[in-house]
């Protein structure tokens, strides 16, 4: 059965580059992530183009192909769409090159530059996108937040304790999150990228101003907390940054934003902070436990420290409580692998 799955999924895609006119071209394995979706590069002598593989119905490619459209109506540096067959998954897509912000920040290249641009994107995204646009997006809403943050007590809690999470501690682990949630809702709701980090920014030099930066992963887009995407950019899962960076770039981007109230904003890069650290000690968890993939452990000390930080803001005590109370500094560890 899995054989015959993947061979209808070759057929497709071959037919798929076939009525593109790519069906000659040379396929190199781009890039896979935590998700079902795969990218291919295609080469055709000087042709470059990338091959979007998202298997339905694991994964969906409509949402990409509406937020590369507002993208692009932005002038922000999205890859172009040059065709698409929605109801198989598949998606050609212009090659932006190799130069991630992870490599380059590999290579030494100046951070405070690439973040600069990055932050300077950020503002660009939200006064660019018309407010009709904004409205169109799904909204990082509690009911969404209580379901992602779940994912703790989903995945993490039985890995580490051997059992499923007692139903009072689930209700109190919810009720927690049900009182902080609203003091990060202080402020206008801006775009949210949602994975808005180095492995998704591209290095495009020769572009003018903010479309400099290009942006990969933008599918799961949508209406949030203002802070939500530097948040994201600033205490990444996968690398630290530099703290007095860290502060010159919150500084840049509330410069650009001088009507904010500072301390909503603070509540609220604290109150996402915790909800996205939170759910991504469970999605890493998951990625062992059910997909097999060990790779994302070695950032989870690291989500760990992030999260303490955030619950460090007062308005996130009631939360800081029910940490203390089940999973106090003693627990929050990294899962095994062996048994996965």
């Amino acid at each position: 059965m899995a054989d015959g799955g993947r061979t209808a999924r070759d057929q497709a895609i071959a037919g798929f580059l076939a009525r593109t006119g790519w069906d000659r071209a040379e396929r190199r394995l781009l890039a896979g992530d935590a998700s079902f979706r795969r990218y291919d590069r295609l080469i055709e002598g000087a042709r470059r183009a990338v091959l979007m593989d998202a298997p339905p119905p694991q994964e969906n490619v409509r949402p990409f192909l509406a937020v590369a459209r507002l993208l692009a109506g932005m002038e922000l540096s999205a890859p172009r769409i040059f065709a698409a067959d929605e109801e198989a998954g598949l998606v050609l897509l212009e090659d932006l090159g190799d130069d991630t912000y992870t490599r380059l920040l590999a290579r030494s290249i100046d951070p405070a530059m690439l973040y600069e641009r990055a932050v300077d994107l950020l503002i660009a995204l939200q006064r660019r996108l018309a407010p009709a646009d904004l409205a169109s997006l799904p909204a990082l809403d509690d009911p969404r937040a209580l379901r992602e943050v779940s994912l703790l007590l989903d995945w993490y809690w039985p890995a580490m304790r051997g059992a499923a999470a007692p139903e009072p501690v689930r209700a109190e682990f919810l009720a927690a999150w049900q009182d902080v949630l609203p003091k990060g809702r202080r402020l206008p709701a801006g775009f949210v990228h949602f994975d808005f980090h180095v492995d998704n920014l591209l290095w495009l030099p020769e572009r003018p101003g903010v479309a400099a930066c290009g942006l990969l992963d933008f599918q799961d887009a949508m209406r949030g907390p203002l802070p939500f995407d530097l948040m994201s950019l600033l205490q990444d899962a996968r690398r630290d940054i530099d703290p007095a960076l860290g502060a010159a770039l919150q500084d840049r981007f509330l410069a650009a934003f001088p009507s904010l109230d500072r301390e909503a904003f603070a509540d609220a890069y604290a109150v996402f902070g915790a909800e996205r650290h939170t759910r991504i000690l469970g999605t890493f968890t998951r990625l062992l436990k059910r997909d097999g993939k060990p790779g994302y452990l070695v950032h989870m000390p690291r989500v760990w420290r992030q999260l303490e930080t955030a619950l460090a803001r007062p308005a996130l005590a009631p939360l800081a409580r029910w940490f203390d109370r089940h999973l106090p500094p003693a627990a929050r560890g990294v899962p095994e692998i062996r048994g996965s």
